[in-house]
């Protein structure tokens, strides 16, 4: 069984060099401390918070971060094939995953789809800079894949808005200088996704408590945001009053974006370790061992095509629509069955961990995948979606 294939992308010359001058960049700056720490962190993680954000600034430097975004407010107005030949190649290099990712991969693109003239010249600059970091406010406690029951309140108050709610699983909000909250501003509960208002906040200020969230890998990368009487103003609401669905839906899609492209790739080195461990083990010839190797060698095959697929939707500038979330629960559940047999060949030390809680790569990967199936619209939500939207099977 080979490697897996690398996805495939017809190359114009001008692309060749562009695909050239990526990896030289990445081959004299992935030194010292950053080869020492290649393939850190996934998304969402803290691991290895301080070198993936020195990482993330080096990329900066190199004018590596916005590729698509306009020149005037500091990247590089390049094509998205452009930014899919650097996402491959950062991947396969195993850099540092992005750890300012609620910033460059979701707040970015919808602030440039949706922000004013004011709001992107005030905030994409310190996003491209890492100068300032972002934090996500959308499920609750009773609004987590029915994102429409969002009860987080926003009240108008003069010229400004005054807060109150809860958020969970802010993924980093703990470092995050901003967060984008979603909030109720119609007071009907029965209006739902058409009283949702998408506002900017300060969350450094008083009446914002935030609370890390320790999971069972070990780390607190997530939290619950309280909101007391908080403020923000008129002119950091995101979008239209009451049209903040539309804006959240459309953060959703920019994170379902290239993010899987880069995930396809670090899974293709997990098989591999996995195939490599079945034959340190003696389970290489074991058929039952063989036949699931092949189906999760197999999956990824599939991965692959079908982010060739929504590549194709991108570079023509169309809307990928629901085959997004065909990609993300074919994804999920097979990265979870492949890092079940990893973990399975891995055999009895998988359960002993190290000093202070930690981790080998195999044991982090099982327990993370154990999440995928929830974060980013649990897989029950993505099947109706499928079903209705792909389909066309009643409600």
């Amino acid at each position: 069984m080979g490697g897996a294939a690398p996805v495939d992308l017809e190359l114009t010359p001008e692309e060749r060099a562009f695909r050239d001058e990526v990896r030289e960049w990445l081959a004299e700056h992935l030194a010292g401390e950053f080869a020492e720490h290649l393939g850190i962190g996934a998304p969402g993680s803290d691991e290895g918070w301080d070198i993936r954000l020195r990482w993330d600034k080096e990329l900066s430097g190199g004018g590596w971060l916005g590729l698509t975004w306009p020149r005037e407010l500091g990247g590089r107005g390049l094509t998205p094939r452009e930014e899919a030949i650097f996402v491959i190649e950062h991947s396969r290099a195993r850099a540092p995953y992005i750890a300012t990712e609620q910033g460059l991969t979701l707040l970015g693109p919808t602030l440039l789809a949706f922000g004013t003239e004011e709001q992107k010249r005030r905030f994409i600059p310190p996003i491209l800079a890492i100068e300032e970091l972002w934090g996500q406010g959308f499920s609750e406690p009773g609004a987590g894949s029915d994102l429409a029951s969002v009860s987080t309140r926003a009240e108008r108050d003069g010229d400004g808005w005054v807060i109150n709610g809860q958020k969970i699983w802010t993924s980093l909000g703990d470092q995050a200088q901003w967060l984008y909250v979603l909030c109720r501003t119609a007071p009907d509960p029965a209006l739902r996704h058409r009283g949702l208002t998408m506002f900017i906040i300060d969350a450094r200020q008083p009446g914002i408590e935030i609370r890390p969230i320790r999971n069972m890998v070990g780390r607190s990368e997530f939290c619950e945001v309280f909101f007391t009487g908080a403020r923000t103003t008129d002119n950091l609401m995101l979008g239209e009053l009451n049209g903040g669905w539309r804006v959240a839906m459309g953060a959703l899609s920019f994170e379902r974006g290239l993010t899987l492209l880069g995930h396809q790739i670090s899974y293709e080195r997990e098989i591999q370790a996995a195939i490599e461990l079945a034959r340190e083990r003696g389970k290489v010839s074991d058929p039952v061992v063989r036949s699931r190797l092949a189906d999760a060698w197999a999956a990824i095959q599939v991965m692959r095509f079908m982010n060739l697929r929504s590549l194709s939707s991108l570079f023509r500038s169309a809307d990928p629509g629901s085959i997004t979330s065909v990609t993300k629960v074919f994804a999920s559940r097979h990265h979870q069955r492949l890092t079940e047999l990893h973990a399975e060949l891995a055999g009895p030390w998988l359960d002993i961990v190290g000093a202070d809680y930690a981790l080998r790569p195999v044991q982090s990967s099982f327990l993370t995948s154990r999440s995928e199936t929830i974060y980013g619209g649990t897989a029950e939500i993505q099947h109706n979606i499928i079903a209705e939207r792909v389909l066309g099977l009643p409600k």
